[in-house]
C-alpha cells in the first residue's frame, strides 16, 4: 500500500448478484476514490466528479463552468498535443464525454482494458497541469456557442430557464448555465476581462482534490488498481477548497402562488404545478418523494391521470421530486393536455388538489411504502449490469451525496418508513405553496414579458389560495382512490438450469403462421425475460392512410391497456406497441415470473379490438400534433430523415401522412383493423429465464388466438405478400445533391448529411468500412469541429439501411451554409488520404487490434444481447455468428487492402464512389439556397434531386436480404 492512503474498510452495500469487488481510499491529497475490480469487463472506465458548477459562475460570465469542461479536453503539459487525449481514447475502442451540472462536473472516459493505464495517465493530467491556449480558448468559446444555439428552439430547455428566471435573482439558481458568445467573449471583452485569464483563475480557484471523487472501473485486482491512482492522481493539488455552498431557497414568498402563461415552440400544452419542498436527500432511506410521487403519478384505476384521461383532458403524467441540494428541493407534477384539457386547466389543478386531500385523509399508509420498496429492493439486486463508462458516471455523482456504504445505492432503495417526514413533504403541497405553469401556443400575442436567454414569451399573474380552492371546490366529482395491491410483483426470482449451454438463437419451431426463435440466458442469470413479436401484415403500407391507420391501432391498443396493466410496468415488466414498416410489434421484458399474464392479456386486448370513438380522439389529436411538430426538429434530424427518404423504397413522407390524418375517423380505424389483422406472419423472438417450452406454449396460444378456431381473425400470408424493405441503389461515381429549406425558418441552423454508399452486407467489406469509419472518427471531429468550429453537432458514423452499409458525415452549423461545410468535407477527406497513405504500420495495427478488441467485448445485459441478434433476425441476414467471422476478416486484413478500398469507395472522385449530400438551409443562410440549386445544376457528374419520388422510382434497388418465411 502507498505511504498516506487511507483505506476505508467499511461495507458498500451492493447487489446481491454483483460479483465485482469493491475499496474506498482517501489519496493523501484527500482525493476521495472507488476502486471496481471486473475481471470479467472487456472495457475499463474512469469518472471524476469535480465538486463545482455553474452555481459558481462568476457574475457576468455565465457558462465558464461549463466552458471550463469544454477546454480541459484540449492538452495538457505532459500531453502537449492538442486532441491528444481524445485521439488516444478514440483509437483504443473507447469514447469519452463530460456534462456540467448546477453544482458538479463530471468528466469520464472508458477504453479496451490493455489501453487503461495510459489512458488514466492522459484523463489524471486534467486535474494537475491543463494547458488552456489562447488559441484552443477562442475556438472553444464558438464550440460553446454553437451548443446553445442548438437548444434555443428546445422547449425543454426554454422552460426550464424561464422557471429558474422566476426565482430570486441573487440565487445562483437564478443563472443561465450553458453560456454563449455574448457571455463568454463579447460582455467580458467590454469590462476589461480577458476569458482565458478567467478561466485559469477559475479552475485555480475551484479544482481542488479535495472536492473531487474518482470512480475507477479496471479488470485488475484492487490492490493495483490503488497503486495505479495513487501514481497518476496524487499530484492533483489540494487547496482545501469547500463544495459550492450558497444557504437558502431561491424561492421567496413572491415567487409564490403564481401562475405563468408561456408560449411554447412545438403543438401541444401543458400544465407544471410546483412547490418548493424541504430538501429531502438527507431522507434518501424514508424517500418521501417516492412515496408521495408513486401515488400522484399513478396512472391506475382510481388515480388522478386515470380520471382526467377518461375525462379525456390528459395523455400524460409525471410527479415526483427533485433534488437539488441540501438547501432547496422542489415536487413537481407535469401533465400533457388534450385541447379539451386546455380549456379545463382551473378543473385539472382542482382534481389535483383533491387527490392530495385524499392523501391527507388516508394517512400515510405503510404498507404501501413496504411493496415500494420490496420493488426496489429486488430491482436492486437483480439489476442489468450496465456498461462500464455509464456505472463509474452514475457512482461518482452519488459519491457527493450519500455516504459511503450508500454509494452504489444511493436513492434507489426506500428502506426507513417514516409516516412523520412523508407528511412532512405532503403537508408542503398546499394551494398557498404552489407555482403554476402552463404552456399553450394560444397564448400567442397574450404576453408582456420575455425571458432574457431563450426570447421565450410569457406572462405573470398572482393566484390566491382561496381562487384556488374555488377550483377544488368547482372540479369534477370523480371517484379518486388508493391504488390496490400490485399483482404483477415478483415473487418466484429463481434461475432456469438450461441443460445445454446455447451460444447463438436456434430457430425453435416453424409453422405457416410463425416463426419462433429462441436463445435461453447463459450469461446473464438474472430472473428477466424478453419476448420480441412482430407481425408481418401486408395491409400496413399501401398507403399513407394504411401507416396512419396502424399507428393510431398500436396507440390505442397502449391506451386500451395502461390501466391494467401500469402495475406491471412499477414492477418493473414492461411492454411496447408499435408500428413498424411491415405491421407492427409487441415487446415484453422484464421479471419472467409474471410475464405470461401480461403477454397474454395484450394478445386478448387485440383479438378484442374495438375502437372507442372518444379514445380515438384524443389519440388522433395527440398523432397530429406529433406530426406538426416534426418541422421543429433539429435541422440536422430532418436531413436524417430526408436521407432515409431518398433511400428508402415505399417509405411514405410525413407530409402525406400529416394531410390525410384530419380526415381520417374512428369507422375508418374499425374498418382497418380487420383488414390489417386478415393476413400476418408473426416473427417471434425469446430470451433470457425463459424455458423452450414456455415459449413455444406462448406462440401456440397466439396462433390459436388468430388463426384458429371456428372465425380465426387472420389468414396466414401467400409467400408473394412478405413484404420487405428495399434500398435504392445510388449510381456509381455520381454524387447526388438534395437540397432543401429548413422546416421551421425561425432555426438559424443548417445541416448536411453527405452520405457515402458502399455495399450490401458482406463480411470483407464490412470490416474495412467499419476499420476506415474507426480510424477516420476521432480526425473528422477534430478537424471539422475543433479545428474548424463548423459546429457543435459533429459526427462521422456508418449508416445501415436494411443490410446496405454506408458512411455518412453530419455537420450542424450557424457558422456555414450547407454548401460550404460539404466543401470542407471533401477537403478533410483529400487531407485525410495522405494520412491513411502515409499511416506507420505499427499504427494500422494498433487499429486493427483495438477494433478486434471492441468486437470482443461481451454483451453487458440481456436488453444489448437482444438487440443485436434481433437484428440479425429483423434484416433478414441471420449471421448470428458475425462478430467471430469479422473478427478472423480483421486479422487477415492488409494494410494495401484498406487503402485499395478507400481508393475504390471513399476518395474524392473515385469511380466506384455513390454519395449523397442532403442540405438543409437554416434561416441564417436561406439566402444562398437558390444559388446552390443553381451551382449544382451546372455541375458535372452531379445529379440535382428535385422530386424525391421521381428520383426513386427512377433509380435500381438493392435486393432483399430478408427471404421471408422460409429462410433459415
Amino acid at each position: 500500500m502507498a505511504v498516506g492512503i487511507t483505506v476505508e474498510e467499511e461495507v458498500i452495500i451492493k447487489p446481491l448478484t454483483d460479483k465485482r469487488e469493491y475499496r474506498r481510499i482517501v489519496l493523501p491529497n484527500s482525493l476521495e476514490v472507488l476502486l471496481i475490480s471486473d475481471p470479467e469487463t472487456d472495457k475499463c472506465a474512469a469518472s471524476m466528479c469535480v465538486g463545482v458548477g455553474h452555481f459558481s459562475d462568476p457574475e457576468g460570465l455565465e457558462g465558464l463552468a461549463h466552458f471550463l469542461e469544454h477546454m480541459l479536453f484540449f492538452a495538457s503539459e505532459k500531453y502537449p498535443v492538442e486532441d491528444g487525449y481524445s485521439k488516444y481514447i478514440s483509437e483504443h475502442g473507447g469514447s469519452q464525454n463530460a456534462y456540467t451540472s448546477s453544482e458538479h462536473t463530471n468528466f469520464y472516459f472508458d477504453v479496451n482494458a490493455d489501453s487503461f493505464e495510459e489512458a488514466l495517465d492522459r484523463f489524471a493530467q486534467f486535474f494537475i497541469k491543463p494547458l488552456m491556449s489562447a488559441d484552443a480558448t477562442m475556438r472553444e468559446i464558438k464550440a460553446v456557442d454553437s451548443e446553445n444555439q442548438k437548444n434555443l428552439l428546445s422547449d425543454a430547455w426554454r422552460m426550464s430557464q424561464l422557471q429558474q428566471h422566476l426565482y430570486a435573482e441573487g440565487h445562483p439558481y437564478h443563472k443561465f448555465g450553458i453560456g454563449n458568445w455574448d457571455t463568454l467573449e463579447v460582455r467580458p471583452k467590454q469590462k476589461g476581462l480577458d476569458t482565458r485569464n478567467e478561466l485559469i483563475k477559475f479552475y485555480e480557484e475551484h479544482y481542488s482534490s479535495n472536492i473531487m471523487c474518482l470512480v475507477i472501473y479496471g479488470k485488475k485486482n484492487l490492490d493495483d488498481l490503488q497503486s495505479l491512482v495513487d501514481q497518476k492522481f496524487k499530484e492533483i493539488q489540494n487547496t482545501d477548497k469547500s463544495c459550492f455552498h450558497y444557504p437558502g431557497h431561491p424561492c421567496k414568498a413572491e415567487h409564490l402562488q403564481i401562475l405563468v402563461k408561456a408560449i411554447p415552440i412545438r403543438q401541444g400544452h401543458k400544465l407544471k404545478i410546483i412547490w418548493p419542498i424541504t430538501p429531502t436527500i438527507i431522507h434518501f432511506k424514508e424517500a418521501p418523494c417516492t412515496y408521495l410521487g408513486h401515488l400522484i403519478g399513478h396512472e391506475g384505476e382510481g388515480s388522478l391521470f386515470c380520471i382526467l384521461k377518461t375525462l379525456g383532458w390528459a395523455t400524460y403524467l409525471y410527479a415526483g421530486g427533485e433534488n437539488w441540494n441540501n438547501e432547496f428541493a422542489f415536487f413537481k407534477v407535469t401533465i400533457d393536455l388534450t385541447d379539451a384539457g386546455n380549456e379545463h386547466t382551473e378543473d385539472i389543478v382542482g382534481l389535483l388538489f383533491k387527490y392530495i386531500i385524499l392523501l391527507r385523509q388516508s394517512g400515510v399508509n405503510k404498507w404501501i411504502f413496504d411493496e415500494l420498496s420490496a420493488i426496489y429492493e429486488t430491482a436492486f439486486h437483480y439489476q442489468d449490469k450496465t456498461p462500464p463508462i455509464d456505472y463509474v458516471v452514475e457512482v461518482s455523482s452519488s459519491m457527493q451525496l450519500y455516504p459511503a456504504k450508500d454509494w452504489l445505492v444511493g436513492s434507489s432503495l426506500p428502506s426507513k418508513f417514516s409516516s412523520g417526514i412523508i407528511q412532512m413533504i405532503l403537508d408542503e403541497l398546499t394551494p398557498e405553496n404552489v407555482r403554476i405553469f402552463w404552456e399553450s401556443k394560444k397564448f400567442e400575442g397574450q404576453t408582456d414579458m420575455v425571458e432574457p436567454w431563450y426570447g421565450t414569451g410569457y406572462s405573470l399573474e398572482n393566484i390566491n389560495s382561496s381562487a384556488i380552492q374555488q377550483w377544488i371546490s368547482a372540479a369534477p366529482n370523480q371517484n379518486l382512490h388508493l391504488p390496490a395491491p400490485n399483482v404483477f410483483i415478483p415473487t418466484d426470482l429463481s434461475i432456469k438450469d438450461f441443460a445445454e449451454k446455447v451460444k447463438f438463437p436456434v430457430l425453435l419451431r416453424k409453422s405457416s403462421y410463425s416463426r419462433l426463435w429462441y436463445k435461453p440466458d447463459t450469461m446473464f442469470f438474472i430472473p428477466k425475460a424478453y419476448v420480441q413479436m412482430n407481425f408481418n401484415c401486408p395491409f400496413t403500407s399501401h398507403s399513407p392512410e394504411a401507416v396512419v391507420l396502424t399507428y393510431l391501432f398500436t396507440q390505442l391498443l397502449m391506451d386500451y391497456l395502461n390501466e391494467y396493466a401500469y402495475d406491471a410496468e412499477v414492477a418493473d415488466l414492461y411492454y411496447v406497441i408499435s408500428s413498424t414498416y411491415t405491421g407492427f410489434q409487441v415487446i415484453v421484458t422484464g421479471y419472467n415470473h409474471k410475464m405470461r399474464i401480461l403477454v397474454d392479456k395484450i394478445f386478448e386486448q387485440i383479438q378484442e379490438f374495438k375502437v372507442k370513438p372518444e379514445r380515438f380522439s384524443v389519440i388522433k389529436e395527440t398523432a397530429l400534433k406529433a406530426y406538426q411538430n416534426f418541422k421543429f426538429e433539429q435541422p440536422y434530424e430532418q436531413a436524417t430523415y430526408y436521407c432515409s427518404l431518398i433511400l428508402t423504397d415505399a417509405l411514405w413522407p410525413w407530409t402525406e401522412q400529416l394531410e390525410v390524418l384530419p380526415h381520417l375517423e374512428a369507422p375508418d380505424l374499425a374498418k382497418f383493423s380487420k383488414v390489417l389483422l386478415s393476413k400476418a406472419f408473426v416473427e417471434c423472438y425469446a430470451a433470457g429465464n425463459i424455458e423452450p417450452k414456455e415459449a413455444e406454449e406462448m406462440v401456440i396460444h397466439i396462433e390459436g388466438t388468430f388463426f384458429k378456431g371456428l372465425q380465426p381473425i387472420a389468414r396466414p400470408l401467400f409467400p408473394s405478400e412478405h413484404l420487405t424493405n428495399r434500398i435504392v441503389k445510388l449510381e456509381s461515381g455520381i454524387s447526388h445533391f438534395y437540397p432543401a429549406e429548413v422546416l421551421n425558418p425561425s432555426d438559424e441552423n443548417s445541416a448536411l448529411v453527405h452520405y457515402i454508399q458502399v455495399h450490401q452486407d458482406s463480411t470483407i467489406l464490412n470490416v474495412k468500412l467499419q476499420l476506415f469509419a474507426f480510424i477516420a472518427k476521432q480526425p473528422v471531429f477534430h478537424q471539422l469541429r475543433s479545428v474548424e468550429q463548423l459546429g457543435y453537432v459533429t459526427m462521422l458514423t456508418q449508416r445501415n439501411d436494411c443490410g446496405i452499409q454506408g458512411l455518412q458525415f453530419i455537420v450542424q452549423s450557424t457558422a456555414k451554409d450547407p454548401g460550404e461545410i460539404h466543401l470542407r468535407v471533401q477537403s478533410f477527406l483529400e487531407e485525410f488520404e495522405n494520412k491513411l497513405y502515409e499511416m506507420p504500420a505499427d499504427e494500422f495495427m494498433s487499429n486493427v487490434n483495438a477494433l478486434i478488441e471492441m468486437k470482443l467485448e461481451k454483451h453487458k445485459n440481456l436488453r444489448e444481447e437482444t438487440s443485436f441478434y434481433w437484428g440479425e433476425i429483423f434484416y433478414g441476414t441471420l449471421k448470428f455468428d458475425r462478430r467471430d467471422n469479422q473478427i478472423a476478416a480483421l486479422k487477415n486484413l492488409r494494410q494495401q487492402e484498406l487503402i485499395d478500398f478507400f481508393n475504390e469507395y471513399i476518395k474524392v472522385g473515385a469511380p466506384s464512389k455513390k454519395t449523397l449530400s442532403v442540405q438543409v438551409y437554416g434561416g441564417l443562410h436561406s439566402a444562398k439556397y437558390e444559388a446552390s440549386v443553381k451551382e449544382i445544376s451546372s455541375q458535372s457528374q452531379s445529379v440535382l434531386i428535385e422530386d424525391i419520388f421521381s428520383f426513386r422510382r427512377s433509380q435500381p434497388l438493392y435486393g432483399s436480404l430478408k427471404g421471408g418465411s422460409g429462410r433459415t
